[in-house]
């Protein structure tokens, strides 16, 4: 059966009208967060360190600003969007000590109550928004009158209103006009841990890296190897992102439908899959969040390590050798900032 997807018309209103949205961590999805229900018209709040970057941009951004200790005081609905990793200090140390009575805690990833590192007072809703798309998309959209597909969940029912803080926060970011869908705290987080691994940044990564490799241990130049295998990738996946598997078979040419339908299996094959169902099992079993959380509280060398050797991979050095010569990359940063 479809899962339901809910619009703005499923949603109650004022479903959370008269109360106070604290929201703690101004980075990409905290900023877009605050001004989006800024301007639906809720009383928003961003706790953020004084003269920190975060205060200077919602000062900028003509958000109202005060210390996360001061911001969670008399607030409604808390949204901790602040790095996962230190989401367990931060309700120790501002939320939990200062929430008001039956406030709400709402979270934009599941992450911290999953693994255990936030365990929120009784009398606290727990609660999820996450929208399927980074910060300035989410803005970005909101502005045009459109919005960004949302997640919603509910951890913990303590007051009776979290479905409706729930649902009127994703309103009021601009979730349910592009169309808002019910998970469950655990769904939502292995499965965007699993994309995030397997498919979207781990898979992706190691495949175009293994291919350019393969081209450049043949013989292949780089610069034609690195069109091939990472610059022509972004053609592929907006055609995904338009109009799925369907729409890429319809815009490739015939050879090259072919080829994919031949050669694919043969690269993600049973081998591949098996080290897929590993890769969840891990996250099922809470394997990898115990890995990630040591690697954290020991410096997070062998992290750095990784991300150093992914730097300075040679399709990085050819990559940036190509792209200085590609204006309408500039052009876009330009316009960004």
């Amino acid at each position: 059966m479809p899962i339901t997807i809910y619009t703005n018309e499923d949603i109650r209103p004022g479903a959370i009208a008269g109360q106070r949205i604290a929201i703690i961590g101004y980075g990409s999805q905290g900023r877009a967060h605050a001004q989006n229900l800024k301007d639906s018209g809720h009383d928003v709040i961003v706790g953020v360190r004084e003269g920190g970057k975060g205060w200077k941009n919602a000062a900028a951004d003509g958000v109202p600003t005060a210390e996360p200790a001061e911001a969670v005081k008399g607030a409604d609905i808390i949204a901790i969007l602040t790095p996962d990793m230190i989401q367990g200090e931060v309700y120790r140390d501002i939320i939990e000590p200062n929430a008001k009575p039956g406030a709400a805690i709402l979270f934009a990833h599941g992450f911290s109550i999953i693994y255990d590192r936030v365990t929120p007072r009784e009398d606290m809703d727990v609660i999820l928004v996450a929208p399927k798309g980074p910060g300035d998309l989410v803005r970005r959209e909101y502005a045009r009158g459109r919005g960004v597909p949302s997640l919603f969940a509910i951890e913990r029912d303590a007051t009776g209103k979290a479905r409706d803080r729930a649902m009127g926060y994703a309103k009021g970011i601009g979730g349910a006009t592009g169309g808002l869908l019910e998970t469950s705290f655990r769904e939502e987080t292995e499965t965007d841990l699993f994309g995030e691994q397997a498919v979207l940044c781990g898979g992706a990564k190691e495949l175009v890296m293994s291919g350019f490799n393969t081209l450049v241990e043949a013989g292949y130049q780089p610069e034609i190897a690195y069109f091939e295998c990472l610059h022509e990738l972004k053609l592929i996946v907006d055609l995904f992102y338009e109009g799925g598997v369907t729409k890429m078979h319809e815009f490739i040419s015939e050879t090259a439908k072919y080829g994919a339908v031949a050669s694919g299996p043969r690269v993600i094959n049973d081998e591949t899959r098996a080290r897929m169902k590993e890769i969840l099992e891990d996250i099922q079993s809470g394997q990898f969040a115990r890995q990630w959380i040591a690697e954290n509280e020991a410096g997070k060398g062998q992290y750095e390590a990784w991300l150093k050797a992914d730097y300075e991979h040679p399709i990085e050095q050819t990559g940036a050798r190509l792209r200085e010569r590609m204006a309408w990359l500039h052009a876009a940063k330009s316009e960004a900032a």
